[in-house]
């Protein structure tokens, strides 16, 4: 029989909100208290469980893929299915298929990322030095581990290191793997966290397993004697700087010049580019490239193609007759991607903590480690050897008299008797009696007996060496070395990056300054630029422009001016006057934003031109106000083309004016009234988006319409127009007044 739904019953099923709790109540936090509980431990999880590495070298996703490889069995198998291996790794890395396969694709040896690969590859895996070359999928490209991963995992079925839950609690993986080299300086290690990154470049295998012997025997030794500068996968060249390698062995920060390789083809007047720098990729260097030589910057090279096949990267440029090669590549790793800087932090976790380390530091922290790990495998070992010397103890005890222990086993009624029988019979313990009792009847024999207790000798001795070894540390640290000697022998190779000397000629200026004459400069209301010399100009017949367009700037400078064109987007591009042809009055010019690659949309609104940057710029805007910036803000110590922030965007732009010195200005607003400012009134400011001060009050839905540079007979009574203070709302002009300030552009 059905009941009847209460009244308040069948409001709250009407109503969802009704049944939830505080439902629509704003409750204030701290923001302080919300950063701790929600940001800190996503910060935290970050640094500790995937960005930074620790000191085996591997950060957790790399360690968990590789674990799953050997766990797989593709140590010594053959090679299986990139994607089977993915699959495996999800077990322990829950992050996704595609994370996890970037992973193993930056691991491999197909990829070129790494000194020394981890990963053996067949397949595309792409290149690290091309952006464009992108990997097959999973399913395509098969792995298995290189035989280097002999020494990541040799010792870690022995108890050498810790093993954790996974992320489900399912099964177990290694908290680090028993590295028995300093891999993590190996190969090159980058990572960004949340508030911190770590940035590790490689060296080389026999250099690190000969300096960190060096180190175990002499901690006093010095670095630069064994440890030459970093090895890149690429090759190149590393431009030795003694001093700042120093810095980074001992501070763990610094930065690595890596220039790349070449060779000049005389036959076919070509440079081949056969290695470039780490940071670098074959795209970025012709993009660049394309850009100096549009830009006039570069005129050798004829052209320029991307010739990288199966045999290797190779870039080719094609020379103009009678280049020099070795002057342009110098005037090329000045201005591209051909020569650059790996920025090096040695930031890692040592003991959960990160912590940025030189190189004496990281091996000394590597060497404890190390030694852990051995002394963890000797004791596991000597607790083996224990085990079976008891167990051997109690064999020879029996064969005293093996005829015993078979009459004891026959005469015992119930299987479970016979354990304590053979215990009391013996004297033996009941791991001695259990061994005893699974002893096959072909092996109840003295023959057999003979030779396993004559084993008992040699585990006293090997007993007794184990203990001794894990009692002195430096038979530790010899075997270590012992190690190290067997890695560097059996893994090391030449150097791939080759050392390179700066001379004087890399010291020398990348070009010679343009000439520098006489121009005289043109700037229009839509953005069109022209640069004619004086002898055009007097030849030339009137200005051509486009239909509606007119001059807004004209003045007299020279080819090595500084220009900058400010835009309506409140940024402002810079040019010097010599990277714009010589043109003549007959021809529109340059337009500006698409010759200085202005943003879609953005348009030149004003030039300023100069050359130490002294002087001001002033800017008035609609709601009134003005900001007087000194030109010096403007200046750059490198070469930027653009900066942003070039005026405050608070309200729109009304005018702009390069000014040398203070003078008047003539103001106009919409409602008609005109004020006479002097820039005296105006303070200054370093800051360029400053939003400046007020001058000319507006009411509302009005605004500052026009500015003019204040000129002797534009207003019949100045003396109307000009205030003892600012801000002011101006006067209305007279009918007097009437004349040229009032032809509004």
């Amino acid at each position: 029989m059905a009941t009847k739904q209460p009244k308040n019953e069948k409001k709250r099923a009407a109503d969802p909100s009704a049944v939830i709790e505080n439902a629509g109540v704003t409750v204030e936090q701290p923001i302080v208290e919300t950063l701790e509980k929600n940001y800190m431990p996503y910060a935290m999880s970050v640094i500790v469980s995937r960005a930074i590495p620790e000191i085996d070298g591997f950060k957790p996703s790399h360690r968990k893929l590789l674990y799953t490889m050997y766990k797989m069995g593709l140590l010594t198998g053959a090679r299986t299915k990139s994607a089977n291996v993915v699959g495996q790794t999800m077990r322990l890395n829950p992050h996704g298929d595609q994370a996890i396969y970037e992973t193993l694709v930056r691991l491999s040896r197909g990829c070129e990322a790494l000194l020394h690969p981890y990963v053996d590859s067949k397949g595309n895996f792409g290149k690290a030095y091309s952006r464009d070359m992108a990997y097959a999928a999973s399913r395509y490209t098969e792995v298995k581990l290189d035989a280097i991963c002999s020494e990541l995992f040799g010792d870690i079925d022995r108890d050498t290191v810790d093993f954790v839950d996974n992320y489900d609690n399912t099964m177990k993986e290694p908290a680090l793997l028993p590295v028995s080299f300093p891999s993590i300086l190996v190969n090159a290690n980058v990572g960004i966290a949340v508030g911190m990154a770590s940035s590790i470049c490689p060296f080389n295998l026999s250099e690190v397993c000969d300096t960190t012997i060096a180190l175990l025997r002499n901690p006093e030794h010095d670095l630069l004697e064994t440890l030459k500068a970093p090895d890149f996968p690429g090759g190149g060249y590393i431009v030795y700087n003694e001093k700042e390698l120093r810095s980074i062995y001992e501070t763990g920060r610094g930065s690595v010049k890596v220039r790349a390789r070449y060779a000049y083809d005389k036959a076919n007047n070509c440079i081949d580019i056969t290695q470039i720098p780490p940071t670098a990729t074959v795209e970025a260097i012709m993009d660049k490239v394309v850009e100096l030589v549009k830009a006039g910057k570069i005129r050798e090279i004829s052209d320029m193609r991307d010739e990288t096949d199966l045999s290797g990267l190779k870039l080719t440029l094609d020379l103009k007759r009678g280049v020099d090669p070795d002057a342009l590549m110098r005037k090329l790793f000045r201005m591209t991607p051909l020569e650059d800087a790996f920025s090096c932090n040695f930031n890692i976790l040592i003991a959960g903590m990160p912590r940025v380390c030189g190189v004496r530091e990281i091996v000394s922290e590597w060497s404890a480690f190390r030694e852990g790990c051995v002394r963890r495998r000797i004791y596991f070992e000597l607790q083996k050897k224990k085990e079976k010397l008891h167990l051997l103890k109690g064999l020879a005890k029996i064969l005293l008299d093996i005829d015993k222990a078979v009459r004891i086993v026959r005469e015992t009624e119930e299987e479970k008797e016979v354990v304590p029988n053979l215990m009391i019979g013996f004297g033996i313990d009941e791991v001695q009696a259990e061994y005893v009792a699974e002893i096959k009847l072909r092996h109840l024999n003295r023959e057999y007996i003979l030779k396993r207790t004559e084993e008992i000798g040699q585990l006293k001795e090997d007993i007794a060496q184990m203990e001794e070894t894990l009692a002195d540390k430096k038979k530790i640290r010899a075997i270590i070395i012992s190690e190290l000697k067997e890695v560097g022998k059996k893994f090391g190779q030449p150097r791939r990056s080759l050392l390179y000397y700066p001379s004087e000629e890399d010291t020398q200026p990348v070009e010679a300054q343009a000439l520098d004459y006489p121009v005289h400069l043109f700037f229009t209301k839509d953005g069109y630029f022209k640069k004619i010399t004086p002898q055009s100009l007097r030849m030339s017949g009137e200005q051509k422009l486009k239909e509606g367009d007119e001059i807004r700037r004209e003045l007299e400078s020279s080819n090595n001016a500084e220009l900058l064109f400010f835009t309506d987007k409140a940024q402002v591009y810079k040019a010097k006057a010599s990277d714009f042809d010589d043109t003549k009055a007959s021809v529109l010019g340059d337009y500006i934003p698409a010759k200085l690659g202005m943003d879609e949309g953005e348009n030149a609104v004003y030039m300023a031109v100069t050359r130490d940057f002294s002087g001001y710029m002033l800017f008035f805007f609609e709601n009134g106000k003005a900001a007087k910036i000194d030109l010096s803000g403007y200046q750059t110590k490198t070469n930027r083309k653009k900066l942003i922030g070039a005026y405050s965007d608070a309200s729109p732009l009304t005018a702009a004016f390069q000014i040398a010195e203070d003078g008047l200005f003539l103001l106009t607003s919409t409602n008609g009234r005109m004020l006479l400012v002097h820039t005296g009134a105006i303070g200054a400011k370093s800051t360029r988006n400053s939003q400046g001060v007020a001058v000319m009050t507006q009411k509302k839905n009005q605004f500052l319409r026009q500015v003019r540079e204040y000129r002797e007979g534009m207003v019949a009574n100045p003396h109307r127009f000009q205030v003892k203070t600012l801000p002011a709302i101006g006067a209305l002009p007279r009918a007097e007044d009437q004349g040229e300030q009032l032809t509004l552009g």
